[in-house]
């Protein structure tokens, strides 16, 4: 009688910590037990509840355990984003960087190539500070655009290409800035060519000239101020910059009557007055 009692409490007990959750039958299965699509199952459960990292870390679990299934390949991507989302960027990178390695031609590559350049591009710093990530973010968004034209992430990658682009531009711009400012005006130039010569295309081209032509003509070297100021208003005629740059020139004498009949007046006088006759 005292043996079936002790059974009964023992039972009693168990029932009782198995409904408040202390271990379940979930709980005692081991991972290395369980099938490559349960484990996928906790791991996607994960993500579903807002537990990004353990859910990356339990993806993880189905490529070591299963490494030639079908799901040790959905698992390896779906770890880089649950890493990504994260904000683990650098466990993401390496996820996806697996996953193209393994798989370089399955579909999922291109998604792969796009989480690694997000990874950078994401932590792009203000222009103020070191720009390595926005390297970085180039160098990732530029195989994305070249490797995989046709992807659906290919027209989003070209934007953020510019952005990333002008965000470079923008750093030599405000260094160059820093120099002419100080007088250090072969410094500064070295600067606002490299904007005009490796950033021709971001929005930072018209004032990169425009500053080439304030450091010229400090320095005394007229006819480069003149050549900056040409490529200005032929490329930008109907900027700001532009008519700021004429007006230097002019107000600096080194406009003369030639000059002012040729090209660079010619722009001027039809594009910033108006005089088209």
């Amino acid at each position: 009688m005292m043996r079936a009692k002790t059974l009964l409490s023992a039972f009693l007990v168990t029932a009782t910590l198995s409904s408040c959750g202390v271990f379940s039958s979930e709980e005692e299965v081991p991972i290395e037990a369980r099938s490559a699509q349960e484990i996928f199952d906790m791991a996607q459960a994960d993500l579903d509840r807002g537990a990004e990292r353990e859910a990356a870390r339990t993806f993880s679990e189905v490529e070591r355990l299963y490494p030639y299934s079908q799901w040790a390949k959905r698992a390896l991507i779906m770890s880089a984003f649950s890493y990504y989302e994260a904000t683990d960027f650098v466990e993401a990178r390496s996820a996806a960087e697996r996953f193209i390695s393994f798989y370089p031609a399955d579909p999922d590559a291109a998604y792969a190539q796009y989480l690694i350049a997000q990874s950078w591009y994401d932590q792009i710093n203000d222009v103020g500070r070191d720009q390595g990530n926005t390297l970085e973010a180039l160098q990732a968004l530029r195989v994305l655009i070249e490797r995989y034209p046709n992807s659906e992430y290919t027209r989003e990658a070209e934007l953020q290409f510019d952005l990333a682009l002008d965000h470079l531009a923008g750093k030599e711009m405000e260094v160059g800035r820093y120099y002419l400012k100080r007088g250090q005006y072969i410094a500064a130039i070295g600067r606002f060519k490299a904007v005009v010569d490796e950033y021709q295309t971001t929005s930072h081209t018209p004032e990169a000239l425009h500053r080439l032509v304030e450091s010229y003509l400090a320095l005394g070297l007229d006819d480069e101020a003149i050549k900056s100021a040409s490529v200005l208003g032929h490329n930008f005629p109907g900027s700001d910059w532009y008519a700021d740059s004429y007006r230097l020139l002019e107000t600096d004498g080194a406009l003369n009557a030639s000059d002012e009949g040729g090209v660079l007046g010619r722009i001027y006088r039809q594009v910033i007055l108006g005089e088209w006759l």
